[in-house]
């Protein structure tokens, strides 16, 4: 066990940078079954949930809820990349949503890009996770979004800003699960080693625990109050 430990913490200190500050506030919004708006650094993304709805019979799938997912930039109207990070936060929701516990109706997940100041699609998925959580639906495990920056020495920054994401040769993005630390998806661009993948793997699964303190935390305090 003590081995272990102890490569921990060497990753830890060759990982370029703590994650930024976060924060979160839920039940924001009146219409949706359940909001929340997560903040990393200056990145704020704010998420409605509504369902298990009905759904048009076309749409309809007999043994498990329909989940869509909606991302909507800042400005404009949404492009190619919000199509994309669109179908990966579907993945990584549909991945963990208990679906037949509500056939034949849908989800929808609206995620507003209030701040893009980098890790955005990590700060969606947290967002979404938050939402989830708000609107009370069932999930097998919760999760969260960690991106890692890679520059040319190796090094490794976590939850990086614009510039740091701007500087970097690699920018991968994990979707990780509460149970088993599991990677649910991936998103990446740039050149890394299979070596290099591994270790920022290893980074964000270290990070995700301070993310998922985090949540227990905000709910604990949450539920606590009322």
């Amino acid at each position: 066990g003590s081995v272990c430990t102890c490569g921990k913490k060497v990753l830890m200190e060759a990982v370029g940078s703590v994650l930024r500050e976060y924060g979160c506030e839920q039940s924001l919004l009146s219409r949706p079954d359940g909001s929340a708006t997560f903040l990393q650094g200056d990145t704020s993304v704010m998420a409605g949930v509504y369902g298990p709805a009905e759904i048009k019979v076309s749409r309809e799938i007999h043994n498990k809820a329909t989940l869509e997912v909606i991302l909507r930039p800042k400005t404009g109207l949404p492009a190619i990349q919000e199509k994309n990070q669109e179908q990966l936060i579907r993945e990584t929701c549909e991945s963990v949503i208990i679906g037949s516990l509500h056939p034949r109706t849908s989800i929808t997940i609206v995620l507003q890009i209030v701040s893009d100041a980098g890790s955005l699609l990590s700060c969606c998925l947290n967002a979404a996770c938050m939402g989830l959580m708000d609107a009370g639906l069932p999930m097998r495990a919760l999760f969260c979004g960690v991106t890692c920056a890679m520059d040319n020495d190796g090094t490794i920054t976590l939850d990086p800003n614009f510039r740091q994401q701007k500087e970097s040769r690699a920018v991968l993005t994990f979707a990780i699960e509460s149970t088993e630390r599991k990677v649910l998806m991936m998103s990446n661009r740039g050149v890394y080693s299979a070596t290099e993948l591994q270790q920022c793997i290893a980074a964000a699964q270290i990070a995700s625990e301070k993310l998922f303190q985090f949540y227990r935390d905000f709910i604990r305090r949450r539920y606590s109050k009322s």
